[in-house]
């Protein structure tokens, strides 16, 4: 086990997530309670991966990893361990020379077939739960792979308001987390798998913007 993540966790982030925070999760009967599975989510903040991993008890998130860029969390040997030892990322390489000459997904495979769970965010960057970014097929083809693998569509918001892109200052805001029924790999390809996948996340979003008409004032 890795101690100083479950410490890091069970004392810091899970605390600040349910307190200070707060989240309402709608769905989660669809929360898968052991691996090997998949969450996929909207990217909105930081905040995203800290919230998904904190709807598992502080003994279940040692097995769960967010895959996230490389360059970008691990350039430095601070971010390393903070990112890789604390949260337990799987990190990606994006750069294109690597991708022709290995297989990027390797270690999220590992992952899956050691029973994990992985988080990903599909629109490949943070944008805003108001409207959806184009899904990459990254995910398509690493759940080709695994067709027996469970993919949950997840769905938050709120977290852009607490923690928005380019911004270092934290406002408390209840965080909404939609959780979709299980998908699973099928024959299409890539590019059309992708875009079931993305509807049912977009789905999830109607369905909170139903259940907030406010918003839509």
């Amino acid at each position: 086990m890795n101690i100083s993540k479950y410490l890091f966790f069970a004392g810091i982030v899970r605390p600040f997530i349910n307190l200070v925070m707060g989240v309402s999760v709608h769905g989660g009967e669809h929360l898968p309670l052991s691996g090997p599975a998949i969450l996929v989510a909207n990217h909105n903040s930081h905040l995203d991966t800290l919230v998904l991993m904190s709807l598992y008890s502080s003994a279940k998130i040692v097995h769960i990893h967010p895959m996230a860029a490389a360059d970008y969390f691990c350039n430095t040997p601070f971010k390393r361990f903070i990112f890789q030892k604390l949260i337990g990322i799987i990190p990606l390489k994006r750069n294109p020379f690597l991708q022709m000459h290995q297989d990027i997904f390797m270690e999220a495979k590992k992952a899956l077939k050691k029973k994990e769970i992985l988080i990903i965010f599909p629109e490949g960057t943070r944008g805003n739960s108001s409207r959806l970014q184009d899904f990459k097929t990254g995910i398509a083809h690493l759940t080709q792979s695994f067709p027996k693998v469970p993919v949950i569509p997840i769905f938050i918001h709120g977290t852009e308001k607490s923690l928005p892109k380019n911004e270092g200052i934290f406002v408390p805001f209840i965080t909404d987390v939609y959780i979709g029924k299980p998908l699973f790999h099928t024959k299409e390809d890539n590019k059309k798998w992708t875009l079931i996948l993305q509807g049912n996340v977009k789905q999830l979003q109607e369905q909170f913007l139903k259940d907030h008409p406010a918003l839509n004032a």
